[in-house]
Protein backbone atom coordinates (compact mmCIF):
# COMPACT_ATOMS: atom_id res chain seq x y z
CA UNK A 1 0.00 0.00 0.00
CA UNK A 2 1.49 3.66 -1.05
CA UNK A 3 2.77 5.63 2.04
CA UNK A 4 1.95 9.25 1.72
CA UNK A 5 3.89 10.78 -1.26
CA UNK A 6 5.59 13.25 1.09
CA UNK A 7 7.14 10.86 2.94
CA UNK A 8 8.35 8.35 0.62
CA UNK A 9 9.91 11.36 -1.61
CA UNK A 10 11.44 12.89 1.53
CA UNK A 11 13.55 9.78 1.61
CA UNK A 12 13.95 9.58 -1.49
CA UNK A 13 14.90 12.63 -1.83
CA UNK A 14 17.44 12.37 0.99
CA UNK A 15 19.22 9.43 -0.83
CA UNK A 16 19.57 11.00 -3.87
CA UNK A 17 21.32 13.70 -1.89
CA UNK A 18 23.83 11.35 0.02
CA UNK A 19 25.91 10.71 -3.16
CA UNK A 20 23.46 7.66 -5.11
CA UNK A 21 22.53 9.59 -8.66
CA UNK A 22 21.36 6.51 -9.38
CA UNK A 23 17.85 7.88 -9.35
CA UNK A 24 15.22 6.11 -11.62
CA UNK A 25 18.53 3.54 -12.89
CA UNK A 26 17.77 0.05 -11.21
CA UNK A 27 20.55 -2.64 -10.19
CA UNK A 28 19.62 -5.19 -12.74
CA UNK A 29 19.70 -2.35 -15.49
CA UNK A 30 22.76 -1.24 -14.74
CA UNK A 31 24.09 -5.10 -14.90
CA UNK A 32 22.69 -5.60 -17.86
CA UNK A 33 24.23 -1.98 -19.44
CA UNK A 34 27.95 -2.87 -18.39
CA UNK A 35 27.81 -6.08 -20.35
CA UNK A 36 28.71 -5.93 -24.32
CA UNK A 37 25.06 -6.04 -26.21
CA UNK A 38 24.35 -7.60 -29.75
CA UNK A 39 24.41 -4.05 -31.00
CA UNK A 40 27.76 -2.76 -29.89
CA UNK A 41 29.47 -1.60 -26.79
CA UNK A 42 26.73 -0.20 -24.09
CA UNK A 43 26.00 3.46 -23.78
CA UNK A 44 24.84 4.90 -20.71
CA UNK A 45 23.49 8.38 -21.14
CA UNK A 46 23.45 10.77 -18.07
CA UNK A 47 20.87 13.10 -18.09
CA UNK A 48 21.51 15.83 -15.59
CA UNK A 49 18.85 17.41 -13.38
CA UNK A 50 18.69 20.40 -10.97
CA UNK A 51 15.89 20.37 -9.11
CA UNK A 52 14.05 21.71 -5.98
CA UNK A 53 13.46 18.40 -3.41
CA UNK A 54 13.91 21.21 -0.32
CA UNK A 55 12.25 25.05 -0.33
CA UNK A 56 8.86 26.78 -1.58
CA UNK A 57 8.86 24.50 -4.93
CA UNK A 58 9.51 21.39 -3.17
CA UNK A 59 6.38 19.59 -3.52
CA UNK A 60 6.22 20.51 -7.04
CA UNK A 61 9.75 19.05 -7.10
CA UNK A 62 9.81 16.54 -6.06
CA UNK A 63 6.67 14.66 -7.76
CA UNK A 64 8.02 16.22 -11.04
CA UNK A 65 11.19 14.21 -10.13
CA UNK A 66 9.70 11.36 -8.68
CA UNK A 67 7.72 10.40 -12.02
CA UNK A 68 10.77 10.91 -14.01
CA UNK A 69 12.56 8.33 -12.67
CA UNK A 70 9.44 5.66 -12.65
CA UNK A 71 9.97 6.66 -16.60
CA UNK A 72 13.86 6.19 -16.63
CA UNK A 73 13.54 3.11 -15.27
CA UNK A 74 10.78 1.59 -17.63
CA UNK A 75 13.23 2.71 -20.60
CA UNK A 76 16.30 0.83 -18.58
CA UNK A 77 13.95 -2.16 -18.57
CA UNK A 78 12.81 -2.15 -22.02
CA UNK A 79 16.23 -1.53 -23.83
CA UNK A 80 18.38 -3.92 -20.99
CA UNK A 81 19.29 -5.72 -24.30
CA UNK A 82 20.54 -3.35 -26.80
CA UNK A 83 23.21 -1.91 -23.94
CA UNK A 84 21.39 1.81 -24.50
CA UNK A 85 20.45 3.24 -20.98
CA UNK A 86 19.47 6.28 -19.28
CA UNK A 87 20.74 7.73 -15.32
CA UNK A 88 19.50 9.98 -14.21
CA UNK A 89 21.26 12.48 -11.48
CA UNK A 90 19.42 14.76 -9.35
CA UNK A 91 20.17 17.68 -7.39
CA UNK A 92 18.70 19.81 -5.05
CA UNK A 93 18.69 23.53 -5.79
CA UNK A 94 16.50 24.74 -2.99
CA UNK A 95 14.39 26.32 -5.91
CA UNK A 96 17.21 28.84 -6.36
CA UNK A 97 18.45 30.02 -9.79
CA UNK A 98 21.84 30.68 -7.82
CA UNK A 99 22.17 27.28 -6.57
CA UNK A 100 20.56 25.71 -9.98
CA UNK A 101 23.34 27.62 -11.88
CA UNK A 102 25.52 26.08 -9.73
CA UNK A 103 24.51 22.42 -9.83
CA UNK A 104 24.26 22.58 -14.06
CA UNK A 105 28.11 23.93 -14.18
CA UNK A 106 28.81 20.44 -11.62
CA UNK A 107 27.04 18.32 -13.53
CA UNK A 108 27.60 19.06 -16.93
CA UNK A 109 31.66 19.92 -16.23
CA UNK A 110 32.10 17.32 -13.32
CA UNK A 111 29.31 14.84 -13.73
CA UNK A 112 29.93 14.78 -17.46
CA UNK A 113 26.13 14.58 -17.88
CA UNK A 114 25.50 14.59 -21.73
CA UNK A 115 22.64 16.81 -21.55
CA UNK A 116 20.82 18.61 -18.77
CA UNK A 117 16.84 17.61 -18.13
CA UNK A 118 13.57 18.82 -16.09
CA UNK A 119 14.90 22.15 -14.40
CA UNK A 120 11.68 23.29 -12.29
CA UNK A 121 11.15 27.12 -11.72
CA UNK A 122 11.65 30.04 -14.27
CA UNK A 123 14.53 31.78 -13.24
CA UNK A 124 16.09 28.05 -12.38
CA UNK A 125 15.68 27.45 -16.21
CA UNK A 126 17.11 30.19 -17.31
CA UNK A 127 20.03 29.78 -15.00
CA UNK A 128 20.14 26.14 -16.65
CA UNK A 129 19.61 27.26 -20.43
CA UNK A 130 22.54 29.96 -19.95
CA UNK A 131 24.82 27.09 -18.35
CA UNK A 132 24.16 24.68 -21.62
CA UNK A 133 24.63 27.14 -24.00
CA UNK A 134 27.94 28.12 -22.54
CA UNK A 135 29.49 24.51 -22.10
CA UNK A 136 27.54 23.52 -25.60
CA UNK A 137 24.87 21.42 -24.30
CA UNK A 138 20.75 21.10 -24.06
CA UNK A 139 18.28 21.75 -21.79
CA UNK A 140 15.62 19.48 -22.34
CA UNK A 141 11.90 19.75 -20.26
CA UNK A 142 11.99 22.90 -18.63
CA UNK A 143 9.07 23.14 -16.27
CA UNK A 144 7.73 26.51 -16.21
CA UNK A 145 10.18 28.48 -18.18
CA UNK A 146 9.61 31.84 -19.53
CA UNK A 147 8.38 31.94 -23.29
CA UNK A 148 11.92 34.21 -23.62
CA UNK A 149 13.50 30.37 -23.68
CA UNK A 150 11.30 29.17 -26.78
CA UNK A 151 13.08 31.79 -29.34
CA UNK A 152 15.05 30.98 -32.23
CA UNK A 153 18.03 32.36 -30.28
CA UNK A 154 17.85 29.24 -28.31
CA UNK A 155 17.56 26.60 -29.99
CA UNK A 156 19.18 24.13 -27.60
CA UNK A 157 16.58 24.31 -25.33
CA UNK A 158 13.04 22.13 -25.92
CA UNK A 159 10.04 21.73 -23.97
CA UNK A 160 8.06 19.26 -23.67
CA UNK A 161 5.01 21.18 -21.95
CA UNK A 162 3.17 24.70 -23.79
CA UNK A 163 4.48 27.97 -23.47
CA UNK A 164 2.95 30.35 -20.79
CA UNK A 165 1.32 32.39 -23.58
CA UNK A 166 -0.46 29.46 -24.75
CA UNK A 167 -2.17 28.90 -20.77
CA UNK A 168 -2.81 32.67 -20.74
CA UNK A 169 -4.65 32.76 -24.03
CA UNK A 170 -6.23 30.05 -22.59
CA UNK A 171 -7.68 31.68 -19.24
CA UNK A 172 -8.23 35.37 -20.80
CA UNK A 173 -10.34 33.59 -23.80
CA UNK A 174 -12.03 31.74 -20.90
CA UNK A 175 -12.50 35.22 -18.92
CA UNK A 176 -13.81 36.59 -22.00
CA UNK A 177 -16.09 33.42 -23.17
CA UNK A 178 -18.06 34.24 -19.83
CA UNK A 179 -18.34 38.02 -19.99
CA UNK A 180 -15.58 38.72 -17.65
CA UNK A 181 -14.19 42.37 -18.91
CA UNK A 182 -12.32 43.10 -15.93
CA UNK A 183 -9.60 41.08 -15.58
CA UNK A 184 -6.65 41.76 -12.62
CA UNK A 185 -3.56 39.63 -12.39
CA UNK A 186 -1.42 39.02 -8.63
CA UNK A 187 1.82 37.07 -9.02
CA UNK A 188 5.11 36.54 -6.85
CA UNK A 189 7.44 39.62 -7.83
CA UNK A 190 9.83 37.07 -9.18
CA UNK A 191 10.79 35.62 -12.80
CA UNK A 192 8.00 32.99 -12.86
CA UNK A 193 5.23 36.37 -12.05
CA UNK A 194 6.97 38.35 -14.80
CA UNK A 195 7.00 35.89 -17.37
CA UNK A 196 3.17 35.08 -16.39
CA UNK A 197 2.43 39.22 -15.88
CA UNK A 198 3.93 39.01 -19.85
CA UNK A 199 2.05 36.11 -21.37
CA UNK A 200 -1.04 37.05 -19.79
CA UNK A 201 -0.86 40.93 -21.62
CA UNK A 202 0.35 39.76 -25.05
CA UNK A 203 -2.44 36.99 -24.73
CA UNK A 204 -5.05 39.92 -23.62
CA UNK A 205 -3.31 42.37 -26.69
CA UNK A 206 -3.60 39.63 -29.62
CA UNK A 207 -7.22 38.57 -28.83
CA UNK A 208 -8.27 42.51 -28.68
CA UNK A 209 -9.64 42.08 -25.44
CA UNK A 210 -9.69 45.15 -22.29
CA UNK A 211 -6.40 45.22 -20.64
CA UNK A 212 -5.73 44.67 -16.93
CA UNK A 213 -7.33 46.74 -14.74
CA UNK A 214 -4.92 46.11 -12.31
CA UNK A 215 -1.80 43.88 -11.44
CA UNK A 216 0.17 43.22 -8.65
CA UNK A 217 3.57 41.37 -8.21
CA UNK A 218 4.27 41.10 -4.22
CA UNK A 219 7.49 39.49 -2.70
CA UNK A 220 6.47 36.07 -1.51
CA UNK A 221 8.19 36.76 1.46
CA UNK A 222 6.99 39.55 3.97
CA UNK A 223 3.89 41.36 4.55
CA UNK A 224 2.79 43.42 1.55
CA UNK A 225 0.21 40.96 0.49
CA UNK A 226 -2.76 42.19 1.34
CA UNK A 227 -1.77 45.84 0.88
CA UNK A 228 -1.74 45.04 -2.57
CA UNK A 229 -4.94 42.92 -2.81
CA UNK A 230 -6.44 46.06 -1.39
CA UNK A 231 -5.77 47.77 -4.16
CA UNK A 232 -6.43 45.58 -6.94
CA UNK A 233 -10.01 45.31 -5.21
CA UNK A 234 -10.63 48.79 -5.52
CA UNK A 235 -10.84 48.19 -9.25
CA UNK A 236 -13.85 46.00 -8.95
CA UNK A 237 -11.94 43.05 -11.25
CA UNK A 238 -14.38 40.03 -12.45
CA UNK A 239 -11.67 37.79 -12.13
CA UNK A 240 -8.16 37.56 -10.50
CA UNK A 241 -5.82 35.72 -12.56
CA UNK A 242 -2.68 34.42 -10.31
CA UNK A 243 0.54 33.73 -11.43
CA UNK A 244 2.26 32.03 -8.00
CA UNK A 245 3.30 29.33 -6.16
CA UNK A 246 0.65 27.81 -4.04
CA UNK A 247 1.82 29.55 -0.72
CA UNK A 248 0.92 33.16 -1.93
CA UNK A 249 -1.76 31.88 -3.94
CA UNK A 250 -3.58 30.37 -0.78
CA UNK A 251 -2.57 33.44 0.78
CA UNK A 252 -4.04 35.73 -1.52
CA UNK A 253 -7.19 33.38 -2.08
CA UNK A 254 -8.03 33.74 1.59
CA UNK A 255 -7.47 37.29 2.38
CA UNK A 256 -9.86 38.65 -0.70
CA UNK A 257 -12.42 35.78 0.33
CA UNK A 258 -12.23 36.97 3.59
CA UNK A 259 -12.49 40.71 2.64
CA UNK A 260 -15.85 39.73 0.70
CA UNK A 261 -14.30 39.27 -2.52
CA UNK A 262 -16.77 37.08 -4.86
CA UNK A 263 -14.99 36.65 -8.30
CA UNK A 264 -13.30 34.52 -9.74
CA UNK A 265 -9.85 33.06 -9.52
CA UNK A 266 -8.15 31.48 -12.18
CA UNK A 267 -4.25 29.93 -11.56
CA UNK A 268 -1.35 28.69 -13.98
CA UNK A 269 -0.20 25.01 -13.90
CA UNK A 270 2.44 26.02 -12.08
CA UNK A 271 0.57 26.33 -9.03
CA UNK A 272 0.27 22.79 -8.36
CA UNK A 273 -3.07 21.09 -7.37
CA UNK A 274 -1.64 18.74 -4.28
CA UNK A 275 0.07 21.85 -2.62
CA UNK A 276 -2.59 24.17 -3.15
CA UNK A 277 -5.62 21.62 -2.14
CA UNK A 278 -2.90 20.52 0.77
CA UNK A 279 -2.77 24.39 2.09
CA UNK A 280 -6.20 25.66 1.16
CA UNK A 281 -8.45 22.08 2.22
CA UNK A 282 -12.24 22.94 1.50
CA UNK A 283 -11.78 26.36 0.61
CA UNK A 284 -10.17 25.59 -2.92
CA UNK A 285 -13.79 24.89 -4.21
CA UNK A 286 -14.09 26.95 -7.29
CA UNK A 287 -10.73 28.07 -8.42
CA UNK A 288 -9.91 27.27 -11.89
CA UNK A 289 -6.62 26.02 -12.76
CA UNK A 290 -4.75 25.81 -16.36
CA UNK A 291 -3.88 21.76 -17.05
CA UNK A 292 -0.73 20.93 -19.77
CA UNK A 293 -0.92 17.48 -18.93
CA UNK A 294 -3.77 14.83 -18.56
CA UNK A 295 -5.62 14.05 -15.46
CA UNK A 296 -3.59 11.45 -13.63
CA UNK A 297 -6.55 9.42 -12.93
CA UNK A 298 -7.78 6.44 -14.34
CA UNK A 299 -8.68 6.52 -18.18
CA UNK A 300 -8.45 5.21 -21.40
CA UNK A 301 -5.44 7.38 -22.64
CA UNK A 302 -2.11 4.92 -23.12
CA UNK A 303 0.61 7.35 -21.22
CA UNK A 304 -1.71 7.66 -18.32
CA UNK A 305 -2.50 3.91 -17.86
CA UNK A 306 1.34 3.44 -18.32
CA UNK A 307 1.97 6.36 -15.64
CA UNK A 308 -0.57 4.82 -13.46
CA UNK A 309 0.62 0.89 -13.95
CA UNK A 310 4.51 2.36 -12.55
CA UNK A 311 3.18 4.34 -9.55
CA UNK A 312 1.10 1.41 -8.30
CA UNK A 313 4.25 -0.86 -8.55
CA UNK A 314 6.12 2.09 -6.30
CA UNK A 315 5.74 3.96 -3.12
CA UNK A 316 4.30 7.36 -4.73
CA UNK A 317 0.92 8.77 -5.24
CA UNK A 318 -0.27 9.83 -8.57
CA UNK A 319 -0.21 13.69 -9.42
CA UNK A 320 -0.31 15.82 -12.30
CA UNK A 321 3.22 16.98 -11.84
CA UNK A 322 4.39 13.63 -11.57
CA UNK A 323 3.13 12.95 -14.75
CA UNK A 324 4.53 15.74 -16.83
CA UNK A 325 7.73 13.86 -15.31
CA UNK A 326 6.84 10.98 -16.54
CA UNK A 327 5.94 12.50 -19.93
CA UNK A 328 9.03 14.35 -20.37
CA UNK A 329 11.69 11.25 -19.22
CA UNK A 330 9.70 9.45 -21.87
CA UNK A 331 10.23 11.90 -24.56
CA UNK A 332 14.28 12.60 -24.09
CA UNK A 333 14.14 8.31 -23.58
CA UNK A 334 12.43 8.45 -27.26
CA UNK A 335 14.86 11.09 -29.03
CA UNK A 336 18.01 9.07 -27.24
CA UNK A 337 16.34 6.37 -28.89
CA UNK A 338 16.51 7.75 -31.84
CA UNK A 339 19.35 9.11 -31.93
CA UNK A 340 21.36 5.57 -31.30
CA UNK A 341 24.29 4.84 -28.90
CA UNK A 342 26.66 6.27 -31.12
CA UNK A 343 25.20 10.07 -30.71
CA UNK A 344 26.64 13.44 -29.76
CA UNK A 345 25.46 16.28 -28.89
CA UNK A 346 25.01 17.91 -32.35
CA UNK A 347 23.12 14.97 -33.61
CA UNK A 348 20.59 14.78 -30.41
CA UNK A 349 19.93 18.13 -31.20
CA UNK A 350 19.14 17.57 -34.53
CA UNK A 351 16.98 14.50 -33.55
CA UNK A 352 15.22 16.41 -30.84
CA UNK A 353 14.69 19.29 -33.33
CA UNK A 354 12.99 16.83 -35.85
CA UNK A 355 10.39 15.81 -32.84
CA UNK A 356 7.20 18.07 -33.91
CA UNK A 357 4.40 15.56 -33.77
CA UNK A 358 5.86 13.08 -31.19
CA UNK A 359 2.55 10.61 -29.83
CA UNK A 360 3.52 10.08 -26.32
CA UNK A 361 0.95 7.17 -25.92
CA UNK A 362 -1.95 9.32 -26.82
CA UNK A 363 -0.46 12.92 -25.86
CA UNK A 364 0.89 14.38 -28.51
CA UNK A 365 3.76 16.75 -27.77
CA UNK A 366 5.98 19.41 -30.21
CA UNK A 367 9.74 20.44 -29.10
CA UNK A 368 9.52 22.50 -32.25
CA UNK A 369 11.08 25.91 -30.88
CA UNK A 370 8.82 28.49 -30.95
CA UNK A 371 6.17 30.41 -29.26
CA UNK A 372 2.65 28.56 -30.49
CA UNK A 373 2.16 25.17 -29.93
CA UNK A 374 -0.85 23.73 -31.70
CA UNK A 375 -0.62 19.80 -31.52
CA UNK A 376 -1.38 19.76 -27.38
CA UNK A 377 -3.97 20.61 -25.74
CA UNK A 378 -4.69 22.52 -21.98
CA UNK A 379 -7.48 22.20 -19.93
CA UNK A 380 -9.06 23.92 -17.29
CA UNK A 381 -10.32 22.69 -14.70
CA UNK A 382 -11.61 23.16 -10.94
CA UNK A 383 -11.35 22.00 -7.82
CA UNK A 384 -14.81 20.82 -5.43
CA UNK A 385 -14.26 21.71 -2.00
CA UNK A 386 -14.03 17.72 -1.14
CA UNK A 387 -10.63 17.93 -3.34
CA UNK A 388 -12.71 16.43 -6.76
CA UNK A 389 -10.91 17.51 -10.24
CA UNK A 390 -13.86 18.87 -12.45
CA UNK A 391 -13.70 19.97 -15.88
Amino acid sequence: MNTSRREWLAQAGGALLLGSGVGGFSLSAMAQATRPAAGGAPRVVLLGQSVPLTGNASEIGNAFAAGSRLAVSGFNERNAATGLQLKLLQLDDGYDAARAGANARTLLSTNKADLLFGFVGTASSEAGASVATQQGSLLFAPFAASDTLRGADHPNVFHVRPGMIDEALKIVRQCSTVGQTRVALVGDDDAMGRAGLAAVQQAIAELKLTPLVATALVPASGNKLDAALKTVQQQSPQAIVLVSLSGTTANAIRSLRKSGYTGSFMAFSIVGIDPLYATLGKDIGGIVISQVVPSPRPSAIPIVKEYLAAVDNSDQTASYEGLEGFIAAKAVGEAVRRAGKGFNTASLQRVMAGMTDYDVGGFRINLRPGLRDNVRSIDLISISADGRVLR
